[in-house]
């Protein structure tokens, strides 16, 4: 339940961000308040440097522990998922059986990375951030990365996935939030059809369904869509 009173854990960074939707999903799931302070990451204020090391969004302070400075802080979005997972422990979203772990973890770490490079990287920044520069899209190299780099990728997790409705344990986890939430990266200036991967298909639009997924991202998207009202189509 919110209150008045301002809530422990404060997520700095932007909802744009596909790692503070991830963060905000897991908040969101075990019912824990957080709000989110906005930080411009490409020129953070000399308190957000000193907070994160990688100058990355985002940042979880925890103002139980600490108000100000570096105490009470985690820097880095799979760290601060464990942490909520440890501090908040119902529901769980990470596995009980060691090997479901490790294969939500693997799949939390590659949607962090091969997916967020592919997808972050190749799609949506050539795209959103020439617009916001008031420049052209880059689309050749977004549907490149469509074409070229995406498909690889899909074809992981949909093997993964083997047909079940979640990646790991067979319940939500980490793995499912992450998925989510970087492929939805794309989805806020590209349309993303999954036909050539079913069951990845079927696992998305189940998730886009939740509101620990559609909440963060509607905030996301109302920013996204000043800019950009339509989504471009890359096949």
């Amino acid at each position: 339940m919110m209150s008045d009173s301002r809530p422990d854990l404060v997520i700095y960074g932007s909802p744009v961000s596909p790692f503070v939707r991830k963060v905000a999903g897991v908040c969101i799931a075990k019912g824990v308040p957080y709000e989110i302070e906005a930080v411009n990451v490409f020129d953070p204020p000399a308190w957000f440097r000193d907070i994160s090391p990688m100058k990355r969004i985002p940042v979880l302070r925890d103002r139980s522990v600490a108000e100000e400075g570096v105490a009470g802080t985690i820097a880095d979005s799979s760290a601060i998922c464990a942490f909520i997972e440890k501090k908040h422990p119902a529901p769980a979203l990470y596995p009980e059986d060691p090997m479901a772990l490790g294969e939500a973890l693997f799949i939390e770490e590659y949607a962090d990375t091969a997916l967020a490079m592919a997808g972050g990287l190749g799609i949506f920044r050539p795209i959103f951030f020439a617009i916001s520069k008031g420049e052209e899209p880059d689309l050749e190299k977004a549907r490149n990365a469509w074409a070229n780099q995406m498909p690889q990728i899909f074809d992981v997790l949909e093997a993964r996935l083997a047909g079940r409705e979640f990646f790991a344990g067979g319940a939500l986890s980490i793995a499912d939030i992450t998925v989510a939430c970087v492929l939805m990266q794309v989805s806020l200036v590209a349309e993303t059809p999954l036909d050539r991967w079913p069951a990845l298909a079927a696992h998305f639009a189940a998730m886009q369904s939740l509101e620990l997924i559609a909440g963060p991202y509607a905030a996301a998207e109302k920013v996204i869509r000043k800019a950009l009202p339509t989504r471009f189509d890359l096949t």
